[in-house]
């Protein structure tokens, strides 16, 4: 079945009590018992609810999974995954990463006594240096996030297979739609479903898709015992939004071309990072693992100053000044004062998040529209 096909169909529960052709909101907290534990396969919605559960299936067969486990959003996925390890284990992270995943690293789980590695992957060779015998886990995000960096999964997955690690991929920026890491090697998959999933920025919602039977029932377990789960009304729209996003994707896909090749030909553009372009250091793995190169790119401007950077990004008409990424509507943010104000500057700087860069999530608006509003806005300058 095509990604597409899956999008609409996959995951859609029984209707043959209703004839709904959609899963109903099961807003419910408890279920009828016949007798003292004898029920449908529903307690209590902590445990586990129709809507969420048919939301879960659906993602898992997008990332061509066998479990998929949803939280309340994606920092609750990850906080999930790394409670999986015991104080002492040692993580293996890129180090050009989401703040809020940077943040509950170093903030919360390493004063917990788990001891993280940040490094640069685009080489592999990288992480076998930093493993040893308390290392249990690889950590990656593919593309990064702010700076569009790419990571060879496949070879991080032999990696993980050679050293008996846990390989997990963050697949928020490229969705299964374009990138489908578990069957590159990946152990688990994690999604801020808030993003391109959901698609329409008004739900917040994170997951944890994989294969193996003894992750899922671990995973689960915390989904249960912790209760970070999301409600049926945010499950139903996550699941709205999915039966969209090939539709939504080819055009992100688009627009995110176009607009890249714009601000790389701009005079006032310094530099433009957008897995795309030949000269993209892992363009050729970019081609090799993804399907296009989506929708989402930074750039910085020339001079390189902080002052230049606000101004652009608060004198865009179509592009939103916000948080978040992966919705309909074009967004624009800071990562330094924004995204990734939790990265202390001198190491922001180092993988590439200096003052003058500039993270742009293109939505599918008119591409006229949008090109309109950069070079506006870049005549302010």
């Amino acid at each position: 079945m095509k990604i597409g096909t899956k999008a609409i169909h996959a995951g859609e529960t029984d209707t043959t009590t209703t004839g709904s052709i959609k899963t109903p909101i099961y807003q419910t907290s408890t279920y009828i018992q016949s007798s003292p534990g004898n029920h449908d396969g529903y307690e209590y919605s902590r445990t586990g609810n129709p809507t969420r559960n048919a939301l879960e299936k659906t993602l898992s067969a997008l990332e061509n999974g066998k479990h998929g486990i949803c939280f309340a959003s994606g920092m609750a996925a990850i906080d999930s995954i790394i409670k999986i390890l015991n104080p002492g284990d040692e993580v293996i992270s890129t180090n050009d990463l989401y703040g809020g995943t940077y943040r509950i690293f170093t903030d919360i789980f390493d004063r917990l006594g788990i001891t993280f590695h940040f490094t640069g992957m685009e080489n592999p060779n990288n992480i076998t240096k930093l493993i040893n015998e308390n290392t249990k886990m690889i950590w990656a995000e593919t593309p990064t996030n702010p700076m569009l960096n790419i990571i060879d999964i496949q070879s991080l997955g032999k990696i993980a297979v050679k050293h008996n690690l846990i390989f997990v991929v963050d697949n928020t920026f490229a969705t299964p739609y374009l990138q489908r890491p578990l069957d590159l090697g990946a152990n688990i998959v994690v999604h801020s479903l808030t993003k391109y999933m959901g698609g329409h920025s008004d739900v917040v919602m994170g997951a944890a898709i994989c294969q193996d039977d003894i992750l899922a029932e671990k995973l689960y377990s915390i989904q249960n015992t912790c209760g970070a789960i999301p409600g049926p009304q945010d499950s139903f729209l996550i699941l709205r939004g999915i039966r969209t996003l090939h539709l939504r994707m080819q055009r992100h896909c688009e627009n995110g071309k176009i607009v890249a090749n714009f601000l790389k030909n701009h005079p006032k553009i310094d530099s433009v990072y957008w897995p795309g372009f030949e000269s993209h250091p892992n363009h050729e793995i970019a081609k090799k693992q993804m399907d296009d190169f989506g929708g989402m790119l930074s750039f910085t401007l020339k001079g390189n100053k902080l002052e230049e950077a606000k101004k652009v990004s608060s004198s865009m008409k179509f592009f939103t000044l916000a948080e978040s990424l992966g919705g309909v509507e074009s967004l624009v943010g800071h990562p330094a004062s924004m995204t990734h104000a939790a990265i202390p500057k001198q190491k922001r700087e180092k993988t590439g998040v200096v003052d003058s860069l500039i993270r742009l999530s293109v939505g599918v608006e008119d591409i006229d529209d949008l090109i309109f509003d950069l070079n506006t806005t870049f005549d302010l300058l």
